[in-house]
């Protein structure tokens, strides 16, 4: 198929991104990009888009005396796509004229503002335009030991451990790391890979864990064989990893750590006792959490100096006690953090740096950060972002005490005959394309799959005495799943304010996580990652500050790219009971195994609070300068939150009636199946939860080490 010679693309791609100083989109390569995707990724829409070039020929002929589209004048092609848009066609369409020239604008724009190794974008010359840039000038990256280290084949594993850890992200990797030095053998199952450099640190714009164009991301999972089932009251629709509505994070080692933006944020003492402060809203799950700030103090202190946090609390009112500062000072930080600081000081406001799982300096043997423009979704090139994958489940590696067993999914628990967990059942992909199954019995599991995962596997792990799942007695696993509602502002300067200096975020604002007038919570504000390209291009037609296609689009991204400044956070959700993780009854996995269904909508007075922290973000942006301001205000709408900060979904108490595991993560009736995750958390702060995963796994997994005996 040579696409890239048909005329009637040409002529299209040619009028959504038009030449002016600077190249079309087809000079620019979008054709040669268009080739390549077309025949691999999108090799199932071949036909799709044949048959819309056939009959966009059909639509112009029909309309101008059957002149070819390609030999239209300007204004007559603009007309015809914009009537393709609004689907005011003429003739018979045997597809949808909508969504083929939504695909066509969607797959040009990808290929024009994309990485150039995707075939487009041809010397980076999108990127020249709007003055985007991969990295720092005279950067020069580190050599990486790319030696993998050693994972246990099928073959050599063992019939029996005494703990097997499910899940090796945040969660998991600690409890691993935790209890393989405290003296334990440990087996440590996870569903994906691990990541080598070859694999994950090419800095991909479409396949990544941010932005989500539409493409399997090397963190996983595929999207064949991996559905989930999302429901709102227009019905249910079976989606895939790459779908926003799936709430993807990432299964492989390292979890989403490998592929973080790395916020490594406390919860305040406040977020631990919400329902007391604020009382519990009707409709709601709002209650306190077993645990003070005060005892995972210690264990937010553990965390940020075992894997490292760079940061200071100064001017975070909401910081909470702290033993000692952060083992690395902050970041250097870009042009944006002077303006910011001056719009807040303006305001009377307290800002403060963002505390970053990254090296600030050197730091057991990694590199500090380089300050790249691709930072959030993607791996470090220069490994100087701190997730389990690099620091905890190597260690864990090194005692000899922990195996690591990939690309492995653990589709139940094991119960014997009195309806105790003796053991997991797992399922790997065999190079023939047969499926292998085989149980491996342990005398503890903890379970760090992620929220909706571990919800599922607990669900689909029935018995005679448990029939609806693993410790869901009472119909609790799965309920009040939450992720985190993002608001914030965008604000357009007279000067560029974006210069590209990774990796980001480096100035917040922290006054209003509590203690707001008729809000229950808040959250906090900070500036945005770099943007890539398509990114902004994303945000700055969601709000309408440019056209999706034509000259006024491209021309709007080259003004606004280096102008323009986010300010983004999350908000303290209120749990929802209804928001839950069920099994769907009919699909199922590549393996045969039911899969997620999420449903549910998130608390009215979310969109209250998220409402009130966008116009925080406008207030501070129009303070700092800002001409032109448009405020990321949330309506209401259907479906429950999930996403890359999923939580809540088996979340810890002290009465088993509303909660699914005490304070110790130990679920009920279950003396020997602890959870180690964010579904054990009852609230999710106004934060990014990362630091609280890995505090609390600390604490579980110290406290469960303490009670076994101690081995020979």
């Amino acid at each position: 198929m040579a696409i890239h010679e048909d005329q009637t693309l040409q002529a299209l791609v040619d009028r959504i991104l038009p030449a002016d100083e600077y190249a079309s989109g087809w000079q620019a390569g979008v054709g040669d990009f268009l080739q390549r995707i077309l025949t691999t990724d999108l090799a199932s829409s071949v036909s799709f888009v044949m048959d819309g070039l056939k009959l966009v020929q059909q639509e112009s002929h029909a309309r101008h005396n059957h002149t070819d589209f390609a030999h239209l004048p300007p204004e007559a092609q603009d007309a015809l796509i914009a009537d393709l848009l609004a689907d005011k066609i003429s003739v018979d369409w045997t597809v949808s004229a909508t969504a083929f020239i939504n695909l066509i604008i969607r797959l040009s724009i990808q290929g024009f503002y994309g990485d150039p190794e995707n075939g487009g974008n041809r010397d980076a010359l999108a990127w020249e335009m709007i003055k985007y840039h991969l990295e720092q000038k005279a950067t020069s990256w580190p050599m990486l030991d790319t030696t993998p280290l050693p994972t246990i084949s099928w073959e050599a594993l063992h019939n029996h451990y005494e703990i097997i850890v499910v899940g090796a992200g945040a969660g998991g990797g600690v409890a691993a790391c935790t209890l393989a030095e405290a003296g334990h053998r440990v087996l440590l199952i996870e569903r994906g890979d691990w990541l080598t450099a070859a694999m994950t640190l090419r800095r991909d714009h479409l396949r990544n864990q941010r932005t989500m164009q539409g493409y399997d991301t090397p963190a996983g999972p595929p999207s064949a064989g991996n559905p989930r089932v999302y429901e709102t009251s227009a019905g249910a629709a079976i989606v895939p990893p790459t779908d926003y509505r799936w709430s993807n994070n990432a299964m492989t080692v390292g979890g989403g750590t490998r592929v973080f933006g790395a916020q490594a944020w406390r919860f305040c003492p406040e977020d631990f006792r919400m329902a007391s402060m604020y009382g519990v809203p009707a409709g709601s799950s709002l209650a306190d959490w077993p645990i003070s700030y005060e005892e995972l103090a210690p264990y937010y202190d553990r965390a940020e100096w075992e894997l490292g946090v760079s940061g200071d609390p100064a001017g975070n009112r909401f910081a909470g006690r702290r033993s000692r500062n952060y083992p690395m000072p902050p970041l250097q930080s870009g042009t944006a953090t002077a303006i910011l600081s001056k719009g807040a000081q303006a305001l009377h406001w307290n800002s403060s740096p963002v505390p970053l799982l990254i090296n600030s300096m050197a730091r057991d043997g990694r590199a500090a950060c380089l300050h790249c423009g691709t930072c959030v979704g993607f791996g470090c090139p220069a490994e100087a972002k701190n997730g389990t994958h690099n620091t905890v489940i190597p260690r864990a590696i090194a005692t000899g005490r922990c195996d690591i067993l990939i690309n492995t999914q653990v589709e139940r628990l094991m119960t014997n005959s009195d309806g105790v967990v003796t053991g997991v059942s797992i399922a790997t992909d065999a190079e023939n394309g047969s499926i292998r199954r085989r149980t491996v019995d342990a005398d503890h599991v903890v379970l760090s799959a992620g929220a909706i995962e571990t919800a599922r596997l607990l669900l689909n792990s029935t018995s005679q005495r448990e029939p609806h799942g693993i410790g869901n007695q009472h119909d609790q696993v799965g309920r009040n799943l939450q992720g985190h509602v993002y608001t914030g502002a965008l604000g357009i300067f007279d000067e560029p304010v974006q210069d590209c200096f990774g990796p980001g975020p480096a100035i917040s604002l922290n006054d209003y996580r509590h203690y707001n007038e008729n809000i229950i919570g808040g959250g906090m504000l900070a500036n945005e990652f770099v943007s890539t390209p398509l990114a902004t291009w994303q945000e700055l037609t969601a709000a309408h500050l440019i056209p999706r296609w034509g000259l006024a689009g491209k021309q709007g991204m080259r003004d606004l790219y280096s102008r323009i400044l986010l300010i983004k956070g999350p908000i303290q959700e209120v749990p929802n009971p209804e928001a839950r993780v069920t099994i769907d009854p009919e699909v199922r996995d590549r393996f045969g195994v039911p899969v997620a269904r999420l449903s549910g909508n998130i608390h009215p007075e979310d969109y209250l609070t998220a409402n009130f922290m966008a116009q925080k973000a406008a207030e501070w942006l129009t303070a700092s300068g800002a001409k032109t301001v448009v405020s990321l205000t949330r309506k209401p709408g259907e479906g429950p939150s999930g996403g890359q900060h999923q939580a809540g979904t088996c979340r810890m108490g002290t009465d088993p009636a509303t909660s699914v595991t005490d304070k110790w993560g130990k679920v009920w009736g279950h003396d020997n199946v602890h959870i180690a995750d964010g579904s054990l958390h009852v609230t999710n702060g106004g934060v990014n939860p990362v630091l609280t995963i890995l505090a609390n796994a600390y604490r579980i997994s110290e406290h469960l080490a303490s009670t076994l005996a101690t081995p020979e």
